[in-house]
């Protein structure tokens, strides 16, 4: 990796347009001469992009801010993308921006902020704060560590307001603009300090809460265009597992992070990248819910419980889970165990469909499991009991399912009463997951047991007359599971 010079950051790229771009303390170059420094000035391309068609989602993004914009008449509203964070010294995490952010532009860069400026009682007027193109006259553009030649061309506003059917403007000007701002204003905290540190003195947390529970309310029922968006996270999740499959020989050989890796592959190929840390888990580490080490063996005779999905380059992810016996057939009481994680997640899909109750899945799912637990003897009935004092929770540990969108845990802020103890409507999607995670260390149970975890999820779109399953495509029976594994091992060749 180059390392040569002083990064730029927003705070200081406004003043560095007058002044010379700081060397890094140990570059090898002492210094930029003045004939280099005009040199690189001139003799470059005019590469100003014309005509370019407006985003995919250029007409749902501006539905949804004419949605928040009726919600907050006369307010001044503040969506920052959120900024760069350091890894190590002067190595940057990947960039992701501000789920309210993208999901109101379609914007993806650092820095950004969407500013709505009440026009009176009613309505407001959109402007996307962007950093412009990288400087040629003070030499950002090949000087800055964040300048074009560097991490590459960003979009000149113009182009930008072309994309994103928002007007465009410098957001190095924005902080002053807001320090000077009078009337109600309302921000998205957690994102941008410096854009908070501005407002300081005109925001309430009460208030700017308000906001974002509002925002996160706004996405429990998906339009047409995150629904394909999904589907298409999903359609790559599939063709990820299978790529794991095919690879299970060689995981044998090394670790779970075989496993990581393969499905890594099809993510960064076909999408922007996993939607979350992937869970690997084999043998008795998929009675650990979030096994993210990936660092354990895997064994022939063990199970793989793999929780992974794919995010699409607008965010979208897949979340979905498989539970594979890694030499391809299940034991008597791997298979035992799995049936019964399969039954229940049958009765929890079977509840989700319009004008249910969001917990029905969940209730319908738990019953089931209780049922087995008492019919195994692992617990005393009778099941009411159970379910009463929540007794199944020792092996099933987690609620069955979660809203899923841009975010794997979607709309997280939304009040509980819209949520956990709403309705269903047609255009949400959640996931259906139930488990039963019998701990290697569980002395209640008998040691056959212990150290399987099986856990199966699938993405669920409630519609018009029920659901449909967008995961469909990966097999859930235990017996078709095991033929499904059997001819994807003989295809790999």
């Amino acid at each position: 990796m180059a390392d040569e010079l002083e990064p730029v950051t927003p705070e200081t790229e406004a003043t560095e347009a007058e002044e010379p771009i700081k060397q890094r303390k140990n570059g090898l170059y002492p210094g930029v001469s003045d004939e280099l420094a005009e040199n690189m000035k001139s003799g470059w391309a005019d590469t100003e992009l014309h005509g370019l068609e407006p985003i995919a989602q250029a007409a749902e993004t501006a539905a949804r801010r004419a949605a928040l914009s009726t919600r907050f008449p006369g307010d001044r509203l503040v969506i920052p993308s959120g900024n760069l964070k350091t890894r190590s010294n002067d190595t940057e995490y990947p960039f992701r921006a501000s789920v309210e952010y993208a999901y109101l532009t379609g914007n993806q860069t650092e820095d950004g902020v969407l500013v709505l400026e009440p026009t009176g009682a009613e309505g407001h007027e959109a402007t996307i704060y962007l950093l412009p193109r990288s400087d040629r006259e003070n030499g950002e553009f090949w000087l800055s560590g964040q300048g074009e030649l560097w991490v590459g061309r960003r979009h000149s506003l113009t182009e930008s307001a072309e994309l994103y059917g928002i007007p465009a403007a410098d957001v190095r000007e924005l902080a002053d603009k807001l320090r000077e701002a009078t009337g109600p204003v309302r921000v998205v905290r957690g994102y941008d300090a410096g854009i908070e540190a501005a407002l300081h003195d005109k925001v309430t947390a009460e208030r700017d809460d308000e906001l974002r529970v509002f925002l996160s309310e706004a996405r429990l029922v998906k339009d047409a265009f995150e629904i394909g968006e999904l589907q298409k996270a999903v359609d790559s999740t599939v063709r990820g597992f299978e790529d794991v499959v095919r690879v299970l020989d060689r995981a044998e050989a090394t670790s779970e992070r075989y496993i990581e890796g393969t499905f890594f592959l099809r993510a960064r190929v076909e999408g922007n990248d996993v939607g979350y840390g992937s869970i690997c888990a084999s043998g008795p580490h998929a009675t650990t819910l979030h096994w993210v080490r990936n660092d354990g063996p895997v064994r022939s005779g063990d199970l793989l419980l793999l929780d992974a999905g794919v995010e699409t380059h607008t965010y979208y992810t897949a979340d979905v889970t498989r539970t594979l016996p890694v030499n391809g057939t299940f034991s008597a009481i791997q298979r035992k165990i799995y049936d019964a994680v399969f039954d229940a997640q049958e009765a929890g899909i079977a509840a989700v469909r319009p004008g249910g109750k969001y917990r029905d899945f969940h209730d319908a799912a738990q019953h089931v499991l209780a049922e087995r637990l008492v019919e195994w003897g692992l617990v005393e009935g009778p099941v009411e009991r159970v379910l009463e004092l929540g007794l199944q929770r020792r092996w099933t540990l987690h609620g069955t399912g979660h809203m899923l969108g841009m975010d794997v845990h979607d709309c997280a802020a939304a009040r509980v009463e819209s949520y956990v103890d709403g309705t269903l409507e047609p255009g949400m999607v959640l996931t259906v997951e139930p488990g039963l995670y019998f701990q290697a260390d569980d002395l209640t149970v008998p040691e056959e047991y212990r150290g399987i975890g099986v856990r199966i999820e699938d993405d669920i779109l409630v519609t018009e007359d029920g659901n449909r399953n967008l995961s469909a495509g990966l097999p859930r029976r235990s017996a078709e599971v095991e033929l499904w594994m059997a001819s994807l091992r003989g295809s790999r060749d």
